[in-house]
């Protein structure tokens, strides 16, 4: 097979309306799972920063993590079920490191709000939780189609490529066997040359 006649590595085949439609399918279950998880984040919150007396961080992680487990389930068995996931703990622990840094977008911006424009109480916390929701909502959905549940076809290629060959997707030829040296009428090896 030459080369030219091999995809590159990760091509796709063009998007037409079958692929916009299943983007946009998963789009809108991640939304509605989503959705969920974030009125879990704002009530759950609210409730212990401002009913129990936790800390800001300490609440907004809190709820993160229960709507982390929501998301987690929802996402897995509903939004991109017919995706390939990388195994049940590869899978899982990828999908919670990206709500990790979804968490962290989130205390950024509690961060910016609080901190840099010195706006507090109930309603900029929950500003700054709305924000927060929203940007790391962005990061989720791109890095969870890109890392934990991957189309079928590109975790195929991905495991046709194998770790051995570092993303190659042609193997490259062995060298050429080196010559036998020649011999001489009597049988005794000679210098390779002329003649």
């Amino acid at each position: 097979m030459s080369r030219a006649s091999v995809p590159a590595a990760g091509h796709r085949p063009p998007a037409g309306p079958r692929g916009i439609g299943q983007v946009a399918g998963e789009g809108v279950k991640f939304l509605i799972v989503g959705g969920a998880g974030v009125l879990i984040v704002l009530a759950g919150a609210d409730v212990l920063r401002f009913g129990i007396g936790l800390g800001r961080f300490t609440s907004v992680t809190i709820a993160t993590a229960a709507a982390t487990v929501w998301t987690f389930v929802g996402n897995r068995h509903w939004s991109f079920r017919h995706r390939e996931g990388a195994g049940t703990r590869a899978e899982s622990v990828a999908f919670f490191v990206l709500n990790g840094i979804g968490l962290l977008i989130q205390y950024a911006c509690i961060g910016v709000i609080d901190d840099v424009l010195g706006l507090s109480g109930r309603l900029w916390y929950t500003v700054a939780l709305v924000l927060g929701i929203g940007l790391g909502t962005l990061f989720r959905f791109w890095s969870y189609r890109k890392w934990v549940w991957v189309a079928p076809e590109v975790r195929l290629a991905r495991l046709r490529r194998g770790r051995h060959r570092k993303g190659r997707t042609v193997p490259v030829p062995p060298p050429p066997p080196a010559p036998a040296p020649r011999r001489d009428l009597a049988g005794h090896a000679r210098r390779h040359g002329p003649g």
